[in-house]
């Protein structure tokens, strides 16, 4: 049976798991992200010893929230971590000697998707992760579509709200400061503004302390009855819908599907989001609409999906 490790390096957390062939995760570890590029390195190299102990891996597959190579080489950009013009994969295989492959995080949610998950079927696959960003992987005819220049599809980045809410990537407006989990935190803020004493749980949180305040606990206080949660979650769907419009009006795909951190509570604004969809698309009284699915693999998707491209390159 062969073994491999998929780690997904998002803005906030780390997570590592040992996983099977058929997509089995038989062993874990997870960390924060560290802020600088040195401490990231040898947070990965920790996790990785760390599995290793107990397992006989082969590779290590890398999901990145960044800008990479063509060749999936180098880390050009990433707005929420530390590397730039970084030869990940190759440094860190020096160091921990074993293969050691990358991926967009979002295009490895999008194979794990295909491979074990929500989009097994599917002839063009969108995969719209959400998380502290946005990420998105495309699939056409099961093959990953990268551009031509290994940065396709950026979708957290198209501007939604001309001079809005600044963003990360040096721009303003963008769709993921609007729909995701920084977003959901931010919105919830603002509202409390104006509010009153409505959001008795958020308010809550913020009095214990000002900085805790995270999207799984917006989502939580809206599933529990926070009303100003609830109305920060209902611009989420808003714009969710706004963005899913958008990109079925480039690509037109037949399967969306919503897969990271916060497209794991899409129980709760999911139904909304497809309403405001099916209003913003062009032309969307005359044609297929595409099917939005919430992920069958939940935050694990973009670990899966790197142990899976890991998998497949040991055995080539």
């Amino acid at each position: 049976m062969t073994l491999t490790i998929g780690i997904d390096i998002g803005g906030t957390s780390v997570r590592a798991g040992v996983v099977t062939a058929d997509g089995t995760v038989i062993d874990t570890a997870r960390a924060e992200t560290p802020r600088s590029a040195a401490a990231l390195e040898r947070c990965l190299d920790r996790v990785v010893q760390e599995l290793r102990v107990e397992h006989d891996v082969r590779a290590v597959g890398l999901a990145v929230a960044g800008f990479l190579d063509p060749s999936r080489q180098v880390v050009a950009f990433a707005p929420h971590l530390p590397w730039r013009e970084a030869k990940v994969p190759s440094e860190m295989a020096a160091r921990i000697g074993l293969p050691v492959v990358m991926e967009h995080d979002a295009n490895s949610a999008a194979w794990a998707e295909f491979v074990h998950g929500a989009a097994r079927q599917a002839h063009v696959t969108c995969v719209v992760a959400l998380g502290t960003g946005i990420g998105a992987g495309l699939l056409i005819d099961g093959a990953l579509y990268r551009g031509a220049f290994g940065v396709a599809p950026e979708l957290g980045h198209l501007q939604v709200v001309p001079d809005g809410r600044p963003c990360e990537c040096g721009k303003a407006g963008c769709w993921e400061r609007y729909c995701s989990g920084t977003a959901l935190v931010e919105t919830a803020i603002d509202l409390m503004g104006g509010s009153g004493s409505r959001g008795v749980q958020l308010a809550r949180e913020l009095a214990d302390d000002p900085g805790s305040l995270t999207g799984r606990k917006v989502a939580a206080a809206a599933e529990a009855g926070d009303p100003v949660a609830q109305e920060a979650v209902g611009e989420l769907a808003r714009w969710l819908g706004v963005g899913l419009a958008m990109v079925c009006d480039v690509f037109d795909p037949d399967l969306i599907v919503l897969s990271g951190g916060v497209g794991a509570s899409s129980r709760l604004f999911l139904d909304d989001a497809r309403e405001h969809y099916a209003r913003q698309l062009t032309g969307g009284k005359y044609r297929r609409k595409a099917r939005i699915r919430a992920t069958e693999l939940g935050e694990r998707a973009g670990m899966l999906g790197a142990a899976a491209l890991a998998r497949d390159a040991v055995s080539r």
